[in-house]
């Protein structure tokens, strides 16, 4: 067994303000909130801890920093659009009305969209 094979994820996605990015993650995606220190807003994230934490002067990448598995991409995209999340469209790729990307062979699903500080996320069902 590798050093850390075993070892529980700790994610850490950086912000501009931490508290528009706590509230982003708890009330529009749901996440529980385990608690707040003078770092970072922690969450329980099945079994992993994410932690939002504060850089000044952060700069979002372009790439997917977080997917999200979900046993139904379709549905997810819609219960986040009813919360107000805006899907990415990506002119190279074939996305159906949702925004839903659908991998060659047609049973990898993705769809991604934008944190408030321009972090890019996503819901796959892989």
């Amino acid at each position: 067994m590798g050093i850390l094979q075993a070892a529980k994820p700790a994610i850490i996605v950086c912000t501009r303000d931490r508290a528009v990015a706590t509230s982003f993650y708890r009330d529009t995606l749901g996440l529980s909130l385990a608690y707040e220190d003078s770092f970072a807003s922690v969450f329980d994230f099945a079994g992993a801890t994410l932690r939002i934490s504060a850089v000044a002067d952060f700069t979002p990448h372009d790439h997917t920093i977080l997917g999200f598995q979900v046993p139904d991409v379709a549905a997810s995209v819609r219960a986040l659009r009813a919360k107000g999340v805006a899907f990415l469209i990506y002119p190279r790729l074939h996305q159906d009305e949702l925004g839903i990307w659908t991998a060659p062979g047609g049973a990898l699903y993705v769809a991604w969209f934008k944190d408030p500080d321009g972090n890019v996320l996503s819901v796959t069902n892989a």
